[in-house]
């Protein structure tokens, strides 16, 4: 599944909330200017005080008594007093520092001065009136705590009703909404479903016809489940049916219905389910639709919980509609195993379409989409990166072709070549390299182990040729052989599974052949062919035990530990392991006559990987021959 990027950034997002008008702006934006004001007037007047404090205390001087002060002017040493109400400033000559001191309240400064002996005509005396400025510090010392209690009142108030707004919010609807006037995806920029896009296109004529099929007496489907593994491109064809229908979209995720108040997403259900219809025609898409929509009866809260809650209430308005209203439900799992019946029975979601990996043709078709806007080299092949990259999805294609730019910029090379997007496809595979520093013990033991694998599988008829070898570390492992489909299988016969598990096991094998010794560098690989074995006495009937699948069953289908939980006896379990032991030995013993046989050839690639590291198809069959 792929879009074209030139075409991606269509999505021109619809407010939902009634809260998001010019009106409501302007008023926010008025309501801000006056709290800044606000803010502003209160850190002015702080400052203001400030420095007029800052500036006293700076001209202040010792306090000095009444007495000191008549004994300096007698002394003639007093230029000017200054008196401030009750406070008297005191310039000598011969300083600058000013000297302050008290006088009671109510007596005259002159009366004190002609009892003390001194004619108050020698002496230059300042009275400076502050009634003035008193007066505004007492409106602001009435009127400023006033103030501020209003203000703290209004922001308590403002708070309580936000809240308010917010608890009753709850219950609207999270969807996005996608306005059926802006850029769309189409079906042409999506490549690599072509059957899901025959499918679809039904629903697409059920909305733009509606009564072509209402004279026939057809209904409108009410629901199209999408079902594939992740990266398939299930929300990208659900878009594309809104584009190519040219009716709005509701998107949201399952898990969005969900809050810690219960009943809230019941309430997000009835909300988006109204807002659609009074859209319609319309889409609705709910991606995850396994977070809400999951089997109920198995709640620790007796089927009463939110989640069931929220599920009961799709159902309810699934079932509500009326051929007339033209909305339809789309929703997105890569589990559908985990659905609940009462969803997926007819009548709700009608159709089923599933969106496998792409096979070849459709690989080269979504890689082709992805080069648009990026410089190739003439030499670059896309058909054999498409045979390639077997298993992977349109967002591993997508993806890849990003990391191969990225490494071609890195270089600072002008077009993409075969080597930055074989390097591209292996990163996105196993992951980056990682320089470590290993011993030559270790490099050695990863050059047997993986020539092991190579070999082993190189001299098995069924098993795909080796693409690649490599002892440089990725991820979590410190070397790689991979074995890439030479085409789309559909059935694995139980002589090839056998030889994969041989395989497997070569490194294992070639390890125990070299060294005498065995290490822990094989786990994943044991790992992987336990799997393979498990998989062919439990589910494919390829073992002694006969054509009998006994996988663990519950009442309501493969879930272990669900409904009746499992119903294999001891017995038999001791049997399934019997039998797997038995694969896994035989196919081990495989691998080491396959690689003592062949030693020489082992050795020499064993040496090769040493040297160079990585070797390639041709790099390993120049050693060990062409595959038959």
């Amino acid at each position: 599944m792929a879009t074209d990027p030139k075409k991606s950034n269509y999505k021109k997002l619809i407010p939902s909330l009634p809260f998001s008008s010019k009106k409501g702006k302007n008023k926010n934006s008025v309501m801000g200017i006056l709290k800044g004001m606000a803010i502003y007037i209160l850190v002015g007047f702080v400052a203001l005080i400030f420095f007029v404090n800052l500036s006293e205390s700076k001209n202040a001087g010792d306090e000095i008594s009444i007495s000191q002060v008549v004994y300096n002017i007698k002394a003639q040493k007093v230029e000017k007093i200054s008196l401030i109400d009750n406070k008297i400033e005191v310039k000598f000559k011969d300083s600058d520092k000013l000297a302050v001191s008290r006088k009671e309240a109510g007596q005259s400064i002159y009366e004190i001065f002609k009892n003390s002996g001194i004619d108050p005509s020698t002496v230059n005396i300042e009275i400076k009136d502050t009634s003035f400025s008193d007066a505004w510090l007492g409106i602001l010392g009435t009127v400023l705590p006033i103030l501020l209690m209003v203000g703290f009142f209004f922001f308590i108030f403002r708070q309580a009703k936000d809240a308010g707004q917010g608890m009753f919010s709850f219950g609207q609807s999270r969807a996005k909404v996608f306005s059926k006037d802006a850029p769309q995806i189409k079906f042409t920029d999506v490549a690599g479903v072509e059957e899901a896009k025959k499918e679809l296109e039904e629903i697409v004529d059920f909305l733009k016809n509606p009564a072509k099929y209402k004279e026939i007496g057809a209904r409108t489907p009410k629901g199209v489940l999408l079902v594939g593994p992740p990266g398939t491109g299930k929300t990208l064809m659900a878009r594309a049916v809104a584009g190519e229908a040219g009716v709005p979209f509701f998107s949201i995720a399952g898990s969005e219905f969900m809050e810690m108040l219960v009943g809230v997403g019941a309430a997000r259900v009835r909300d988006m389910f109204l807002q659609a219809k009074k859209a319609s025609p319309a889409i609705i898409f709910i991606d995850e639709v396994e977070s809400i929509g999951r089997m109920r009866g198995f709640g620790m809260s007796g089927g009463h919980d939110e989640r069931e809650q929220t599920l009961n209430q799709i159902l309810v308005e699934m079932d509500g509609f009326t051929p007339n209203d033209l909305v339809i439900v789309m929703a997105a799992t890569n589990r559908p195993d985990l659905l609940d019946p009462a969803l997926v029975r007819p009548g709700r979601f009608d159709r089923r379409v599933v969106l496998n990996l792409p096979d070849l043709v459709e690989r080269e078709a979504i890689i082709r989409l992805h080069m648009k806007g990026k410089p190739f080299a003439e030499s670059a092949d896309m058909h054999r990166l498409a045979r390639r990259t077997v298993g992977f999805s349109g967002a591993d294609l997508a993806n890849m072709l990003n990391e191969a730019a990225i490494l071609a910029a890195r270089e600072a090379k002008k077009v993409i070549d075969n080597i930055d997007l074989e390097e591209a496809a292996t990163k996105v595979k196993l992951g980056p390299q990682r320089k470590r520093m290993q011993t030559e013990t270790d490099r050695k033991l990863s050059a047997y182990h993986e020539a092991g694998h190579a070999i082993a599988g190189h001299f098995q008829p069924q098993v795909d040729p080796v693409h690649r070898i490599s002892i440089v570390a990725r991820g979590m492992s410190g070397g790689h052989t991979m074995f890439p489909p030479t085409e789309d299988r559909s059935n694995e016969r139980k002589s090839r599974l056998l030889e994969q598990i041989a395989t497997a096991l070569g490194g294992r094998a070639a390890e125990e052949l070299i060294f005498k010794d065995i290490s822990t560098g094989a786990s994943s690989d044991l790992e992987m062919a336990t799997e393979i074995a498990r998989e062919m006495v439990t589910e494919y009937g390829m073992s002694d035990l006969g054509p009998v699948n006994i996988k663990a069953h519950s009442q309501f289908g493969i879930w272990p530990g669900a409904g009746e939980g499992n119903q294999i006896s001891e017995t038999m379990q001791t049997k399934i392991d019997a039998e797997i032991k038995k694969i896994l030995d035989s196919s081990y013993k495989k691998a080491q006559i396959i690689l003592k046989a062949q030693k020489l050839k082992l050795d020499k690639v064993a040496k090769a990987l040493l040297e160079k590291e990585t070797l390639d198809t041709d790099e390993f069959e120049k050693i060990v021959g062409k595959k038959k």
